[in-house]
């Protein structure tokens, strides 16, 4: 059986931070509804990902009203919320004997999918 078609969605790419760490905040909200969500990031302020995916929740969330005005917010819950991997910038740092290390700047693509409990 399928999965009914989200509300709303919300991407926000090349956010820098690896993807390895924003799932970790990022399985805390899963499947919550967006209130309990929104309190769960803004208590978890310690992780950077915690703001941005909030910041793409609050988009979410204006996406699904201005989809459909009599939307209720308090029935909406999170769906889906993808943590992928995006470009890697590399970089050299230098190390003794004249090697080289290697720096890995790793960025993520956000998606965060609204849907509605009981539809």
């Amino acid at each position: 059986m399928n999965a009914p078609a989200p509300l709303s969605h919300s991407i926000a790419r090349f956010v820098r931070m690896s993807p390895q760490k924003g799932r970790l905040v990022a399985d805390l909200v899963r499947d919550r509804y967006v209130g309990e969500a929104l309190t769960i990031l803004r208590f978890s302020e310690r992780k950077k990902i915690s703001a941005i995916l909030e910041k793409v929740l609050r988009s979410a969330i204006a996406n699904a009203q201005q989809k459909s005005p009599n939307v209720d917010v308090d029935t909406l819950y999170i769906s889906q919320i993808q943590i992928n991997g995006g470009p890697v910038a590399k970089r050299i740092r230098p190390a003794p004997q004249g090697r080289a290390y290697r720096i890995q700047k790793r960025t993520s693509h956000v998606h965060i999918y609204l849907n509605e409990k009981g539809k």
